[in-house]
């Protein structure tokens, strides 16, 4: 199938022509008719398979004969909401080069920025708003957002936008919007929680569901087992013998991923200690730090990037040569998302994942979800027996109090009612 055939006009046509895009993958080919039938859509696809592109290129299309020329102040009629900054940004990038044929306005609104300097972007009116769910909620409590005119409600991301605690604000935007209009979720995974949302704030909605290993076939895997207590010794062996080596002919980078802001913060001063340049994003860092950290990042005065899940949504970086995930997943669609940042627009990508003992589980319920198993790259230095069990630890000697009692010195402080 080609794009001329799902019926967008002449003007997208042109705009996405330039953007060498040249025919739709499998969720664009199935959603836009759909989106510009004025259907209500449940869309279940991994990420680098051209959501946002589904998404935004419809409601360019529906939008796009009722442009207001002339008016100071236009209504808002198409709202994006999404977690995170990073994927508001992205968003709102991939917008700016689909309208470029047109008079519609955009803008970004969320947390970290200044809001004053929202408000006036705000205020001259735009046609499609793309926000995260706490800055939205702020303005429209100032009154500086109305959202009384929107025609199509889009949540993206929404399995990570529940995880993140975000229902509550989800539900309270779809209020402020009228009750008829065009609603589009879309998501990685559909936990409970997304298809008990769906079920409140969607009409009707027709179901699509992209495979979610769609992504393996492009991407190199390979496993390492290695003690927990040596996965920097294995990290810095492979930059030092392989990886580098082999990125320096691509001029490619390297993304790594850490469970926690901590674990971030102590593999950069490692590798930074020896010589590495290296930039990090976790949710502790301002958003001008953040974009700063990716900037430099994509613009290769960095070739390592090390981050926290905040970053495996969504935001689309060229030359990620290799995916690292340094702490295995916890979650078996997380794994997907991680190496999907890489090996993208048909290109061929690496992901290496370190797994310990005490991840074997995780491991497991990843391999079920792909149906295959990631081969095991065997003879590094630090290698740890297939079959090697999570240690167990006790206290020596159990505890010095006896089961149900308390200290002498909670006795002490612990204050009497009478």
């Amino acid at each position: 199938m080609e794009f001329n055939k799902l019926g967008l006009n002449k003007h997208i046509l042109k705009s996405i022509k330039e953007l060498n895009y040249n025919q739709p993958t499998e969720v664009q080919a199935q959603t836009i008719p759909l989106v510009l039938d004025k259907n209500d859509l449940i869309v279940k696809a991994p990420t680098g398979t051209g959501k946002t592109a589904a998404f935004a290129l419809s409601i360019i299309h529906q939008l796009y004969d009722k442009q207001e020329r002339g008016k100071k102040i236009k209504p808002i009629r198409a709202l994006i909401i999404t977690p995170t900054r990073e994927l508001a940004q992205q968003i709102h990038e991939n917008f700016k080069n689909y309208i470029k044929y047109s008079k519609l306005e955009l803008a970004v609104v969320v947390g970290g920025l200044s809001i004053d300097e929202q408000q006036k972007i705000l205020s001259k009116g735009v046609d499609i708003l793309i926000a995260t769910p706490g800055r939205l909620l702020d303005l429209n409590k100032q009154e500086i957002v109305n959202l009384s005119k929107v025609e199509t409600f889009v949540i993206d991301e929404a399995d990570l936008m529940l995880n993140m605690g975000f229902i509550n604000e989800v539900t309270k935007i779809n209020n402020l919007c009228p009750f008829k209009k065009q609603t589009l979720l879309f998501s990685a995974t559909m936990p409970n929680k997304v298809i008990e949302l769906s079920h409140t704030i969607l009409i009707n909605p027709i179901e699509i569901n992209i495979s979610t290993t769609v992504l393996s076939q492009s991407i190199k895997q390979r496993l390492f087992y290695v003690p927990i207590k040596e996965k920097n010794n294995l990290l810095i062996h492979l930059l030092t013998n392989d990886i580098s080596k082999e990125l320096e002919k691509k001029k490619g980078n390297i993304l790594i991923f850490r469970r926690t802001k901590y674990g971030v913060e102590k593999l950069e001063k490692l590798l930074i200690d020896k010589g590495y340049l290296v930039e990090t994003i976790h949710g502790n860092k301002t958003q001008l730090n953040r974009q700063d950290a990716l900037n430099r990042f994509k613009n290769h005065q960095s070739n390592i990037l090390i981050a926290t899940d905040i970053a495996a949504r969504g935001i689309d970086i060229d030359n990620v040569e290799l995916v690292i995930n340094f702490d295995f997943p916890r979650v078996a669609e997380t794994y997907v998302h991680r190496i999907g940042r890489t090996g993208r627009a048909g290109q061929v990508g690496k992901a290496y994942s370190f797994c310990c003992a005490e991840e074997k589980e995780f491991l497991k319920q990843t391999q079920k979800l792909l149906k295959e198993v990631i081969p095991v790259n065997t003879g590094h230095p630090f290698e740890l027996p297939s079959d090697a069990q999570p240690q167990i630890h006790k206290r020596k000697g159990g505890s010095k109090y006896r089961k149900g009692r308390k200290s002498k010195s909670s006795k002490k402080n612990k204050k009497r009612w009478y």
